[in-house]
């Protein structure tokens, strides 16, 4: 099980390791928040409740203009883990059918690797499209790409407690998590 690492603003900044939290805690470097009393760290003087949540005594500065980088677990993350062409979720898929990424404008052709160039398809889709525009091949897309919104992209790949939830809403509001819900995540 992993720790929520808030700043000492109380902004979420990260999942840790619960031996890293405690190590956080124990060297002052943080406080518990939250924290699960049925399981504890045990050392020869020391005795801590395995932290859930901690909030770092000191101001750690998070650069805001960070443009996150396209991979595939945040592309299919920010389009719901369906294909953008056919609609059908990953869980519709079978056999040798898979998610894939596909350029809206191909790489050949000029196309970059941009978040407003890049979708998530299915392969059957992806075959069919080929070294094509979607319109040459005859497909739609359900929603134009754009950047998603970083917090929103960060927390939709994360797993997080109804405990560590709380405070991603507490700072971001419902909308951080509310996107995670709903399965897409910065699309018109």
């Amino acid at each position: 099980m992993g720790c929520l690492a808030l700043n000492a603003s109380f902004e979420p900044l990260t999942i840790v390791p619960s031996r890293r939290a405690v190590r956080l805690v124990l060297d002052g470097k943080a406080e518990i928040l939250e924290a699960d009393e049925a399981l504890r760290f045990r050392s020869e003087h020391t005795e801590l409740p395995c932290p859930l949540v901690i909030r770092l005594v000191r101001l750690v500065h998070v650069p805001r203009r960070f443009r996150r980088q396209v991979t595939n677990t945040f592309l299919f993350a920010r389009d719901g883990y369906s294909c953008m062409y056919c609609g059908r979720h990953r869980r519709e898929l079978r056999g040798r059918q898979f998610l894939t990424r596909d350029h809206i404008l191909p790489t050949s052709r000029g196309g970059e690797n941009s978040w407003e160039n890049v979708v998530t398809s299915c392969s059957p889709c992806n075959n069919r499209k080929g070294n094509r525009t979607p319109k040459e091949a005859g497909l739609r897309l359900h929603t134009d790409p754009r950047e998603p919104n970083y917090v929103h992209l960060v927390w939709a790949v994360r797993r997080v407690t109804p405990t560590q939830a709380k405070y991603i809403r507490m700072f971001y509001g419902d909308d951080a998590l509310a996107a995670v819900r709903r399965g897409r995540l910065g699309l018109a």
